[in-house]
């Protein structure tokens, strides 16, 4: 979640600089040519100002979608765990039910089930 604040912190940063120097560029005691100057400056500079801030987000973009899949990944594994364990389990209690049952047919000693 820290990457999705910083992208967004770095974007809003570069928003800001951009309003800021255009700001700045307009209130500055220049005379018309030298502001306009600034401001063609300024304007060619966007393009790559974009770009920069494009590539950002997407490196952003693909490490929360990295770690969103890790994540996943885990979960599901840690889920195919307990769904084993939980078969298991029911399968040693449905052999107890069964001894108890029928106490005269039963092995002393529950058989492990073979899983496929």
């Amino acid at each position: 979640m820290s990457n999705n604040r910083s992208g967004v912190f770095f974007g809003g940063l570069m928003l800001g600089a951009t309003i800021g120097a255009l700001t700045g560029l307009l209130i500055a005691p220049r005379t018309g040519r030298e502001t306009r100057k600034l401001l063609k400056k300024s304007a060619d500079a966007i393009p790559e100002l974009a770009e920069d801030l494009s590539t950002s987000v997407q490196i952003q973009a693909d490490r929360l979608s990295n770690n969103a899949l890790k994540n996943w990944d885990e979960t599901l594994d840690r889920l195919k765990e307990a769904i084993a364990a939980g078969i298991d389990a029911t399968q040693r209690e449905s052999q107890v039910l069964k001894r108890e049952a029928d106490p005269e047919d039963s092995d002393p000693l529950p058989q492990p089930l073979e899983r496929s």
